[in-house]
């Protein structure tokens, strides 16, 4: 019981508690529904794992809808103009998962269905819309399929009304209000997207694209300031993306988290190697504590421009956590290297603050932080040494436990070491001289 009873399912269990009462108090039994669905997605690993407070956020979208719905049935108007279809496009759109908006949309259609004279066709409208939505919706990346998706929505309002009861002249008007209210969901539902998004503290793919604008103030600077970081975040970018795709994860989320993962470099851009005159390096002035510090305080200071300028807490995680825990080998070698006789060099004092990664996503844009570095410096970049140096860097960061927090499998490990060595070599690979 204990396992099955922890803290970590006190939250969606409260929520579960509040929503029965709350739908005994307003529509009698019509909540249960609802009720029921939160019950299962309280154990249901792939949506609560990494906040539960996305159910919270889920209650927060059936709310809304069931408290619309009810106010325009109240006031005698007739179910074809409750904009059902926003809700499970914001659910789609807000949550990236296509099996948590099916059961909110089948929570709402069954509880709203059940505020009107025709329970069932008010059901069966509402629920066959609400899928095409989902369907259409999901993994959108231009506003124009949104509107398209609650249009083709109302389409299918209009066809699933005329398989219900025969086609009418005197029909005409709620045929036209039918149709009206799908291209208008779509419209409403882009209008209310960037309010979600600031309330539950999230990013959807459109937002995302905004930000891999090159205008962006912090991209700008990077291109002037730090340019060698720049084109470094633009390869681990490429690599994130293909290697999500490969995985299953989510590759723009990956390849824009990546853009800004070193964003905290621009405090210092001079003290990072890709930054700094091919003659000479200024850390070799410098105490290997010093550079230690100024080279791990790129993280903290990355955050800090994050919140400078605005950037979706979404974006954070990758500045946190795209070195882990690491040890930044290369200073501590150095500093065993110039230690007294009686001096003891802590490993500790060398590593990263953390937190390591704990989703596909940073997991991967950390793998592919480390390896576009390390083949970066290679001096004779033949494909096998760079599946070599891939694989090894890999390996080294599996068997020093960075990986240990995030979902990537064996076989999923695998498959990015492809990936990485295919684009890597590409890139780097040794050309002939035709001079």
């Amino acid at each position: 019981m204990k396992k099955i009873f922890n803290k970590t399912k006190l939250l969606p269990i409260g929520i579960c508690v509040f929503m029965f009462f709350f739908s005994y108090i307003i529509r009698l039994n019509l909540g249960i529904p609802f009720f029921l669905i939160l019950l299962y997605l309280c154990f249901y690993k792939k949506f609560t794992k990494i906040k539960n407070v996305r159910l919270a956020n889920l209650s927060f979208l059936f709310l809304i809808s069931f408290c619309l719905g009810y106010y325009l049935i109240s006031q005698g108007k007739s179910f074809y103009f409750i904009p059902v279809t926003i809700i499970p496009m914001l659910g789609v759109l807000l949550f990236d998962n296509l099996e948590v908006a099916y059961f909110l949309s089948l929570g709402t259609c069954v509880c709203l269905a059940f505020l009107c004279p025709e329970p069932f066709k008010a059901w069966f409208i509402f629920m066959t819309s609400c899928a095409c939505a989902i369907l259409l919706v999901n993994k959108a990346r231009k506003r124009a399929q949104v509107i398209q998706a609650g249009a083709i929505a109302g389409i299918l309002q209009l066809v699933s009304l005329i398989l219900l009861e025969h086609l009418g002249i005197n029909q005409a008007q709620r045929y036209l209000i039918i149709l009206i209210n799908g291209l208008l969901s779509g419209i409403i539902t882009l209008g209310v997207l960037p309010l979600f998004e600031y309330i539950l503290q999230t990013v959807t793919n459109i937002s995302l694209l905004e930000l891999a604008d090159s205008n962006h103030p912090v991209l700008q600077r990077m291109v002037l300031e730090a340019p060698g970081t720049y084109h470094h975040s633009l390869i681990v970018g490429n690599l994130s993306d293909t290697a999500c795709s490969a995985v299953g994860a989510n590759g723009l989320l990956a390849r824009i988290g990546a853009y800004y993962h070193d964003i905290g470099k621009l405090q210092k851009p001079e003290y990072f190697i890709e930054n700094q005159d091919i003659k000479k390096n200024i850390h070799d002035d410098l105490a290997p504590t010093m550079s230690k510090l100024i080279i791990m305080n790129h993280i903290k200071e990355g955050l800090e421009l994050a919140k400078k300028y605005s950037l979706t807490p979404v974006l954070w995680d990758f500045i946190r956590q795209h070195h882990g825990n690491s040890l930044v080998y290369y200073f501590y070698r150095r500093a065993l290297e110039g230690k007294e006789e009686n001096q003891e060099v802590a490993e500790e004092g060398f590593r990263y603050p953390g937190p390591k990664p704990n989703t596909k996503e940073t997991a991967i844009v950390l793998l592919a932080d480390s390896v576009e570095a390390a083949t970066r410096s290679l001096k004779d970049p033949t494909p096998d040494k760079i599946e070599e140096t891939v694989r090894k860097v890999i390996n080294n960061k599996f068997i020093d436990g960075q990986l240990d927090e995030c979902e990537l499998t064996l076989k999923d490990i695998e498959k990015i070491s492809s990936v990485f060595t295919k684009i890597l070599s590409g890139i780097y690979h040794s050309r002939i001289n035709y001079s």
